[in-house]
C-alpha cells in the first residue's frame, strides 16, 4: 500500500469537503438561508468533519490521528441530524435530504473503515 503524504490524499476528507461544498452551497439560498443557527451549525459542523482528518493526520501519530478522525466522524453524524431538522422544517425536499445524508453517510463509513485500517497496522 502507498503511503499517504498529505491530507489532501485521503479520501474521507475528499468526501467530507465535497459534503461541506454541498452543505454550502443548500444552505445559501432558500429559506434555510434566513435560519441562520441551523445554517451556522450544519456549516461548522461539516467544516469541523474534514478540518480534524486534516489536522489528525498533521499530527504524525496513528493515536492522535485515530482521536481526530472520532472526532471528524463525530462532526458528520452531526450534519446528519442537522439535516433532519432541515427535512422536517422543510428547508429542503425529501430528494435533497436523502441526497446529502447518503453523502455525509458515506463520509461516516470512510472515516470508520480509515480507523480500522489504522487499528489493524498497530
Amino acid at each position: 500500500m502507498s503511503v499517504i503524504t498529505s491530507f489532501e490524499e485521503i479520501e474521507s476528507w475528499k468526501t467530507a469537503r465535497t459534503l461541506t461544498k454541498e452543505i454550502y452551497m443548500m444552505s445559501q439560498t432558500g429559506t434555510l438561508s434566513k435560519d441562520w443557527g441551523l445554517k451556522d451549525q450544519m456549516r461548522r459542523a461539516s467544516v469541523s468533519a474534514m478540518a480534524n482528518i486534516a489536522e489528525g493526520f498533521g499530527r504524525r501519530n496513528d493515536k492522535e490521528f485515530m482521536q481526530f478522525l472520532t472526532i471528524a466522524s463525530g462532526s458528520t453524524e452531526e450534519v446528519i441530524s442537522h439535516l433532519y431538522v432541515a427535512f422536517d422544517c422543510k428547508y429542503i425536499d425529501e430528494k435533497e435530504f436523502l441526497r446529502l445524508r447518503a453523502l455525509g453517510i458515506e463520509v461516516r463509513n470512510k472515516i470508520g473503515g480509515f480507523i480500522r485500517y489504522l487499528e489493524s497496522q498497530t
